[in-house]
């Protein structure tokens, strides 16, 4: 069983990435579940979406991902990697996206928290575990592709190139024009690509 969680706020794309994730093992021949919680997501409020997929032939029954049980964790914003940290298993990867998005409690007492230091315990605590953890410069990424749209599969390739999980940034190509309208498939494949010369240089 492979269990991938994406955690994200409204807007960042995270239940697209999640689409993408089943289209890609549905491609396979795996049978996969998923499942969201959104609170207040039109609101910046928090996303989690949870993939189960069915690796090695199995039945997958349920969608929900238990603690500390997820093979690879793709965060799109600091706060929102250290909110769903406890679902990462003993061993696994976090790919976590460096920018932070100030909820709103912060801007309304003007201490925004600073996402270095958050960064920097994600590391420590899942090194401890012999985990896998990487910090993603998604500023430079929106850069090199123009566009923050994309940002979603990007995130979703470098996370794929860095987890040696079989499921590849292939299968996420493969499963582009299933799930985005027509006219933006070419423009989410040429963000992967560029994401790829980014996070892998």
């Amino acid at each position: 069983m492979l269990n991938i969680l994406l955690a994200g706020v409204g807007g960042q794309g995270t239940v697209l990435a999640a689409k993408l994730l089943a289209q890609a093992a549905e491609e396979k021949g795996w049978q996969v579940r998923t499942a969201e919680t959104i609170g207040m997501a039109q609101r910046g409020g928090n996303v989690v979406s949870h993939v189960r997929m069915g690796d090695r032939g199995e039945e997958v029954y349920a969608p929900l991902i238990a603690l500390g049980t997820a093979d690879l964790v793709v965060a799109f914003e600091p706060a929102e990697a250290a909110r769903v940290l406890p679902y990462l298993k003993p061993g696994g990867a976090m790919v976590c996206a460096s920018t932070a998005i100030q909820p709103v409690s912060a801007a309304l007492s003007n201490t925004p928290y600073l996402a270095g230091e958050v960064l920097e315990n994600l590391a420590r605590i899942i090194g401890e575990t012999g985990g896998t953890f990487v910090a993603v410069d998604d500023a430079a990424l929106v850069e090199s592709a123009g566009s923050r749209k994309a940002l979603n599969v990007m995130l979703l390739a470098c996370a794929l190139s860095e987890s040696g999980l079989p499921i590849s940034v292939d299968d996420l190509k493969r499963a582009i024009p299933a799930c985005v309208k027509e006219r933006f498939v070419d423009m989410n494949l040429r963000a992967i690509d560029s994401a790829l010369s980014s996070c892998l240089s």
